[in-house]
């Protein structure tokens, strides 16, 4: 659906992009991840048409991207990090315009803001003047004018930016949502947000694409070895003692693929495990243990904190950079530092 082919952007001599190529397929969810001034909001901005690159190709649903801008905006729905609305307006009033200036039908802009409004539940705010709302309702609103046209690709940038713990959930809910019908790419230096959303993270790290895949696959390939959690039901095999531990272990060990067994937790209902392996197990674990007649309670797949997968890839990172004798990091004002161009390049 979104190809993106040897992207990059360039301020005078300063690289802030690329080159970057990744594509997104239909339907799916998909998280940019990186520390600020990695190009997120940069590469966002191209995506939507709303700044124009350096070199490099896009292309959604086939229609080139710089040769018909106009035709791909119409395919596209952006919140930028700050939502778009005017003050001044109600909620229903600048909906309406929104609708209008996207090329709705006048026959059915009326239906379809209430159709958004509903969606967004924002609909007992259709009356209120948007400056009277409070932030976390200016970023539905935002929400709702990126997918009153109903686009192909949904593109939000920061999406709970300054938000309070219960509006994050709440928006979180909202792009989980819209992910069943629309293409979602999402922007954050905000761990939890991408490993709450996203079914696929692309990590950015100085205007690069340094890692592509699941939270899990990234964990897997950068990680080592897989992790499991076993409980055993206490009292040990039938007609056993009270604490074989030793001979789950064993148990465990004797599994092929089974790097590391170890003994996490006990409680009156049952014994933990912790097994670690170079493939996934569980299956094999399982089998060996109820042959073995211990009672198998819970057997689950230990999900790793994305936070140990990021901070590992930009550790790589870094040591790459300098065994190639680059500089440690880049500015990351670089982004910050351009957008004054960026906005002066969209207006061309």
């Amino acid at each position: 659906m979104l190809r993106v082919s040897d992207l990059s952007k360039s301020y005078g001599g300063t690289r802030a992009l690329g080159p970057v190529s990744f594509e997104v397929e239909r339907g799916s969810v998909v998280g940019f991840l990186g520390p600020n001034g990695a190009g997120k909001t940069t590469l966002l901005r191209i995506l939507s048409c709303d700044l124009r690159p350096t070199a490099g190709e896009i292309s959604l649903n086939g229609v080139d991207a710089l040769r018909d801008p106009h035709a791909v905006r119409t395919q596209v729905g952006f919140l930028p990090e700050t939502p778009p609305v005017y003050s001044e307006m109600t909620v229903g009033d600048y909906l309406t315009f929104v609708a209008r200036i996207r090329g709705i039908p006048a026959d059915r802009i009326s239906r379809r803001v209430e159709e958004v409004e509903e969606r967004i539940h924002i609909k007992d705010r259709h009356d209120s003047l948007v400056r009277h709302l409070s932030y976390g309702y200016r970023q539905r609103v935002g929400l709702a004018q990126a997918v009153i046209h109903e686009p192909e690709l949904v593109i939000l940038d920061e999406p709970t930016h300054d938000l309070d713990p219960v509006q994050i959930r709440e928006i979180r809910s909202l792009v989980r949502e819209l992910g069943d019908d629309h293409t979602v790419v999402v922007s954050s230096h905000i761990l939890p947000e991408i490993s709450q959303t996203c079914d696929r993270i692309l990590v950015l790290d100085k205007g690069r694409v340094v890692a592509d895949g699941s939270e899990q696959a990234l964990s897997d390939r950068l990680l080592g070895a897989q992790q499991i959690v076993v409980t055993v039901r206490s009292g040990g095999t039938e007609g056993g003692g009270e604490d074989d531990s030793g001979a789950v272990l064993g148990c465990l060990l004797a599994v092929e693929g089974v790097q590391n067994a170890r003994k996490e937790a006990e409680a009156v209902e049952g014994r933990s495990f912790l097994v670690e392996a170079d493939r996934d197990v569980r299956a094999d674990v399982c089998r060996a243990l109820v042959e073995a007649q211990f009672g198998v309670l819970r057997l689950d797949r230990v999900q790793r904190q994305l936070e140990t997968v990021f901070m590992e890839i930009l550790r790589r990172g870094a040591l790459e950079d300098q065994a190639q004798g680059e500089p440690d990091g880049a500015d990351p004002t670089v982004e910050q530092a351009g957008r004054g161009e960026e906005t002066a390049d969209a207006h061309r």
